[in-house]
């Protein structure tokens, strides 16, 4: 439902995003990942056809964004980075506006309304300028626009910045419960929303496409995936448990985070160390709170092919 062929965007002598292709579809939640300036808004303005590419191409549904523009917005629910609006309106004022322009009328237009205001939790504020709402409420506000037309193909631009824990939890379940028979990207800096809502992550870095997987491929490709982390209860035996576990077959490293009373036994290649670890606990008698089997480490594998991109000539 979303394809992109070669994507790219020059700004004079800047190229913020270079020859991108991947496809998105029915029922993904792509995670667009990248470091500040890997070209992510610009990719999601592209796709939304706010800028024209420089060359290749983005299709919505089958549409051509830049030979179709009118069909591909049609099909689409985009929230921009930073939720613009305008200040003086009320929501009530705005999302009317929104319906208007998205063409819907009579009872539909209603339920639409409805629906989108009760989802976002919207109508404590309904009728106070946006201006005047917190940048949650109006983060809520910018997504309820993107969703009010009940569009197939939603690109959302940081769809939780502003939000309280609470919030997140509230808009990731909304897009959890709207992800069947949609197409939905998420551009995020927040690696935890990869976690908690994506099925499939792209990482670029210097507008370019670094990785494209769904999240457990990309925690398997870090050096903590398959390690085991214990929480020592009496910090005295902290480096008795470290020695003991540096020297158990299989462990290629042992972490220590003395702070926090916990070490991390890291495998060497193709080790299974959870079974020996336990095993090794109940033995020694060691007085641990916690054994934990990581299934590895989303940013350290983030940190490790943004900075060798960013290091690239």
């Amino acid at each position: 439902m979303i394809e992109v062929s070669a994507l790219t965007k020059n700004f004079a002598e800047i190229t913020a995003v270079r020859e991108l292709t991947f496809r998105v579809g029915p029922g993904e939640i792509l995670g667009f990942l990248g470091p500040n300036g890997a070209g992510k808004s610009t990719t999601m303005r592209l796709i939304a056809g706010f800028i024209s590419p420089t060359s290749g191409a983005a299709a919505v549904c089958g549409h051509d964004v830049s030979r179709e523009p009118l069909a591909a917005r049609r099909a689409l629910g985009y929230l921009p980075e930073g939720a613009p609006a305008w200040p003086e309106m009320t929501p009530r004022a705005f999302l009317g506006f929104i319906a208007d322009v998205r063409g819907l009328a009579g009872e539909h237009r209603r339920r639409r309304l409805d629906d989108t205001i009760g989802r976002l939790g919207l109508a404590p504020v309904l009728d106070r300028p946006i201006e005047m709402l917190s940048k949650g409420f109006k983060r809520r506000v910018g997504l309820a626009q993107a969703i009010l037309h009940d569009p197939p193909v939603l690109v959302l631009d940081e769809p939780t910045d502003g939000l309280d824990p609470n919030q997140k939890h509230e808009v990731r379940t909304l897009i959890g419960e709207m992800a069947p028979g949609k197409t939905i990207v998420i551009s995020t800096h927040i690696l935890e929303e990869v976690h908690a809502v994506c099925t499939r992550a792209i990482i670029i870095a210097r507008g370019r496409l670094l990785a494209d997987e769904h999240p457990a491929g990309l925690e398997a490709r870090s050096r903590y995936h398959r390690a085991v982390t214990v929480a020592v209860s009496d910090r005295a035996d902290l480096g008795r448990v470290e020695q003991a576990l540096a020297a158990l077959p299989g462990v290629a490293a042992v972490e220590a985070d003395a702070a926090e009373a916990r070490l991390t036994a890291l495998p060497s290649a193709g080790a299974d160390l959870y079974a020996a670890v336990t095993a090794l606990a109940a033995r020694e008698r060691f007085a641990l709170s916690e054994i934990r089997l990581e299934a590895g480490r989303l940013d350290e594998v983030f940190r490790s092919i943004t900075t060798a991109a960013e290091a690239a000539p």
